[in-house]
């Protein structure tokens, strides 16, 4: 095994070395993607459109090209579905990724081309490898399967050339051949449509597999571990697969399910490593155990740039470069893309914790925030909250989402939870006062809004039965692959759908 290791770190070091210069070169190399970028895609629709032979700088490119929604790219993207090609990147675009929508769109179809998927949806998994083993050079995670669950649709047909399917399926899809000797379930299980027939498939398929580590979001594996244990009478899953060792997990925050995987999986060798990767890109590896950011990873084609949310919405922000961001400072992600997106507002923010290099970890959406009263509070403040008072109460939460509760004649405003415990708390009334306390300690602006009551009142809880949130999930055909629970709200559609499911 460590021999094994050894000839893959061996493999490896070209690579390794290559992420060693971010600390050196970060500009440099954001430069240089951004010049191979335009220089590629000079001779399509859209390079012709903007003039790119003719843009010979950062300043130019942000002078000369409009920041851009989903909605203002459908119409290029719609093109490249009927089967045009050379639009927004040369050469055709077989793959899109589907994932939740716009306000004027149920889905949107991110493009997915040749270069995006071999130069960055690809390579960032194989750069996850490289540091786990540079990190654990006695690792035996090679020596087992990697079990992913895969996306929750079937590839579909926009034309006889051109298809759509969550990004794990197309993934699952386009990965060299022999990886497939490394990761269960086969292809057909994993892209099963069907979430819950999918589960009791992988069940099957890899109760008997020599299972080292997992991958993907961390919701959906607490239901698939959830229902192993069920099935097997084991007390813990080391005792169905006892040489797992590493979750690789993303798309929402692993925090308030830490205490859970601690006590499914209770070794202390057992690593968490998080990952930040959309249907956009893969954008961000935890590359140092220690820490809890994430490394911005600088050459996978894609050119990063930072809206201050202080800035974001308004007719004309203040647009930052790598060079330019502070620490602890909420930006808007921005970027541009092998893919064919150009100055593309993803919908995520970000925080930088580090500039050498350059780490950051996912703050929250854009549009999921709680702002009905001025008090602007992120899904950051709210997991921070959350975490503090489950800590000072012993309390583990499930799932939750949160909203406003408006103003009325006799109703004062204030912030209303539905929380789905996994261990309850003793006094409900309690909890409350120490999330609320939580939330004034991490935002000031909520803390403000609170004072003596005068705007806000305390914050309402509402505790929601055990399967409440997976229901209202399925009821909304989402569960399984990218789909995740909307933690914050600025109107109440989703407290008001899980109140009446409560109520039923």
């Amino acid at each position: 095994m460590p021999l094994l290791n050894s000839v893959i770190n061996w493999i490896n070091f070209k690579r390794n070395y290559q992420i060693q210069l971010y600390r050196e070169y970060p500009n440099d190399i954001q430069m240089e993607t951004l010049l191979n970028l335009l220089r590629r895609a000079n001779d399509t629709v859209w390079g012709r459109k903007y003039g790119f032979e003719s843009i010979p700088s950062v300043e130019a490119f942000q002078k000369t090209l409009p920041l851009q929604t989903y909605d203002d790219i459908k119409p290029w993207i719609d093109r490249l579905r009927e089967g045009e090609n050379d639009v927004l990147w040369p050469g055709e675009v077989k793959w899109f990724a589907k994932s939740s929508g716009t306000t004027s769109d149920k889905s949107k179809f991110i493009p997915v081309t040749k270069d995006a998927l071999e130069d960055c949806h690809l390579r960032g998994p194989k750069d996850v490898f490289a540091l786990y083993i540079k990190n654990y050079p006695e690792t035996g995670v090679l020596w087992g399967k990697t079990l992913t669950i895969g996306g929750s649709h079937q590839i579909n047909n926009f034309s006889n050339n051109s298809y759509y399917g969550d990004l794990s399926a197309i993934l699952i899809e386009n990965v060299p051949f022999w990886t497939n000797l490394m990761r269960i379930p086969p292809a057909e299980i994993a892209l099963i449509e069907d979430f819950e027939e999918k589960i009791e498939q992988v069940i099957q398929t890899s109760l008997d597999q020599n299972v080292t580590s997992l991958a993907g979001v961390p919701s959906w594996y607490l239901v698939l571990l959830k229902k192993i244990l069920e099935k097997t009478g084991a007390n813990n899953i080391l005792e169905v697969w006892p040489n797992l060792e590493v979750f690789i997990h993303g798309g929402i925050n692993f925090e308030p399910y830490r205490e859970q995987y601690k006590k499914i999986i209770p070794s202390e060798n057992m690593h968490y490593m998080e990952t930040y990767n959309a249907s956009e890109g893969f954008f961000a590896i935890q590359d140092d155990p220690s820490r809890n950011d994430m490394l911005l990873m600088l050459d996978y084609g894609v050119f990063y740039e930072f809206i201050p949310m202080s800035e974001f919405g308004s007719e004309n922000p203040k647009v930052l470069t790598l060079k330019d961001v502070e620490l602890n400072e909420n930006y808007a992600l921005v970027i541009s893309t092998n893919a064919g997106l150009w100055r593309y507002m993803i919908g995520d923010t970000i925080q930088f914790t580090c500039r050498n290099p350059y780490r950051l970890k996912i703050t929250g959406r854009t549009k999921h925030f709680i702002n009905a009263f001025g008090e602007e509070v992120i899904i950051d403040n709210a997991e921070k909250a959350l975490q503090s008072a489950c800590a000072q109460t012993g309390v583990i939460v499930n799932e939750y989402t949160a909203g406003p509760v408006f103003m009325g004649d006799n109703q004062k405003g204030a912030h209303q939870w539905i929380i789905e415990f996994e261990k309850a708390p003793s006094e409900n009334e309690r909890f409350a006062e120490l999330l609320d306390k939580g939330l004034q300690e991490v935002n000031s602006d909520y803390e403000a809004k609170r004072y003596k009551n005068l705007t806000l009142e305390g914050l309402h809880l509402t505790v929601a039965p055990k399967g409440t949130f997976y229901q209202w999930m399925k009821n909304r055909g989402k569960v399984g692959g990218q789909n995740k629970i909307p933690r914050l709200s600025n109107n109440r559609k989703y407290l008001d759908e899980l109140l009446e499911l409560i109520q039923k």
